[in-house]
C-alpha cells in the first residue's frame, strides 16, 4: 500500500471509531497490507483487495479466548 492509502485508512479508522489512538502502520516487506494499532497494541491487519477494477480493504483481527 502506498502512503496515500495508509493515510486515508488511518483517518477512516479514527473517524469511524472516534478514537485518535488508532494508528495505521506499514508492514515490513509487505505491499498489499498494513497494520492497525491501538496505541502500541497490535489489533489486526488491513488487506488491500482489487478485483475487476474495484478496490476494497478487508480488516482481519484475531481474538484469543484468553483475552475474553
Amino acid at each position: 500500500m502506498n502512503l496515500k492509502e495508509i493515510k486515508k485508512l488511518d483517518a477512516y479508522f479514527k473517524r469511524t471509531f472516534q478514537n485518535p489512538s488508532l494508528v495505521v502502520k506499514t508492514r515490513p516487506r509487505e505491499d498489499d497490507s498494513c497494520e492497525l494499532y491501538f496505541g502500541s497494541e497490535f489489533l489486526g491487519v488491513v488487506y488491500r483487495d482489487e478485483d475487476e477494477g474495484e478496490l476494497s480493504y478487508h480488516f482481519s483481527m484475531a481474538i484469543l479466548e484468553v483475552d475474553l
